[in-house]
């Protein structure tokens, strides 16, 4: 009997994390929904929906010491569809509809998406996969840039200025003019292996000296105000931060 309770009690533990996937799956699921609709703001906050929900479950698998192969795979499954489906017709009924290719770009998104969790995995299951960095850029931080920018968009349309930081609003129509090429170069680094940290295990919200507060304090202030900005930018700049990284190992390794 004590053996039965200890089988129940593993298998509740080893489902609590496949709860918050399951949740990321639906928010996908519903993004996609609301851009067939044309609701781009609600199909993008279903996206950045389904990202913190996707950084819970592996959190809370860890802590619980509850990963497994089974988790691993519906991981992916559900990022396949929240960050690689719903952002690439997201953009194709926001902004690509229009574009003569717009659909085959859409599509290359999705593809490559599909390789970089492919790659993920058999990573994973090889146990080769490092702890502190990806290879590649993660399908997250794609969608996240992709999504956030939709919305940023919309509200700026919308004539809810208050809603989106000034300087940023002048650059929206620019980087709606060439979100195509943005798709593009997204798809290949997603599938490229180039090094993006992969904070896992750290905690951004256990700040270690009176600098690191002020800056928490701050940018917990700019992201209740300019959410959607925030989460473009951030990933923006994680985006930069890889590419940066390469161009110096290769001038380093010039350098020798």
């Amino acid at each position: 009997m004590p053996t039965k309770i200890a089988k129940i009690k593993r298998t509740s533990v080893i489902a609590l994390p496949s709860l918050f996937t399951v949740g990321n799956m639906a928010f996908g699921f519903f993004s996609i929904l609301n851009s067939f609709h044309g609701n781009f703001l609600k199909a993008g906050w279903f996206i950045l929906g389904a990202m913190v929900l996707d950084m819970l479950d592996g959190r809370i698998a860890r802590m619980l010491k509850a990963e497994s192969s089974f988790g691993v795979e519906m991981d992916s499954l559900a990022d396949f569809l929240s960050f690689s489906i719903a952002p690439a017709i997201l953009m194709y009924f926001f902004a690509l509809k229009s574009y003569p290719y717009g659909a085959m770009i859409a599509f290359i998104y999705t593809l490559f998406g599909a390789l970089r969790l492919a790659k993920f995995n058999v990573l994973a299951h090889s146990g080769n996969m490092s702890k502190i960095h990806f290879s590649g850029l993660p399908t997250p931080a794609g969608a996240g840039i992709l999504a956030s920018f939709a919305i940023s968009y919309t509200l700026l349309q919308m004539g809810a200025d208050k809603h989106t930081i000034k300087w940023l609003a002048n650059y929206m129509p620019t980087i709606y003019n060439v979100i195509a090429l943005v798709m593009l170069l997204l798809s290949v680094l997603m599938v490229s292996n180039i090094k993006y940290a992969a904070f896992k295990g750290k905690s951004l919200l256990k700040p270690r000296n009176i600098r690191d507060l002020v800056f928490l304090i701050i940018l917990v202030f700019v992201l209740i105000k300019y959410p959607q900005d925030i989460i473009f930018l951030v990933f923006c700049i994680y985006v930069i931060v890889g590419i940066i990284a390469i161009f110096y190992r290769i001038f380093r390794k010039m350098d020798k």
